[in-house]
């Protein structure tokens, strides 16, 4: 990864807007960790590729997985898009070892950009905007305006 290196910051902001969603998870992940505290602003305009319909579908196949003795006991499916980036993240990051749980724990997303953040300096990860134009994704608000 280029344009991750030991050069960058403790703390770090990436606005995710045109970011395709797996490509920044898994470079949010190694930032994590390598110690980095990491906020993603503009959640709700990071973009998932393939067919809008399909991705839908999918998703409410998802949020249709239950406790089979009570729904109260969960799985709890995200539906916003930070909630949605946060899960993403923290599924591409070790579950059993401290090192991804203080990774996890260093993470931030937010929806828009709050204040705090406005005067920090962007990060910008080349490798992980889209490559095609924009009707070829699905943004994650319309994603969680679609499922929940």
């Amino acid at each position: 990864m280029n344009e991750i290196n030991n050069n960058i910051p403790e703390s770090v902001v990436v606005d995710g807007t045109d970011l395709v969603a797996g490509r920044l998870s898994s470079r949010v992940a190694k930032l994590l960790l390598m110690g980095k505290n990491v906020s993603i602003i503009n959640c709700e305009k990071i973009m998932i590729s393939g067919n809008r319909n399909a991705i839908i579908k999918e998703y409410k196949q998802y949020l249709k997985i239950a406790s089979i003795i009570n729904p109260k006991h969960g799985p709890f499916h995200p539906r916003r898009a930070d909630t949605i980036m946060r899960k993403m993240i923290r599924g591409m990051l070790p579950k059993n070892k401290a090192s991804g749980k203080n990774a996890f724990k260093r993470l931030r997303t937010y929806i828009g950009s709050p204040i705090q953040t406005k005067k920090t300096q962007k990060i910008k990860l080349d490798k992980t905007k889209i490559t095609k134009m924009p009707m070829y994704y699905t943004n994650m608000s319309e994603l969680g305006k679609n499922v929940g």
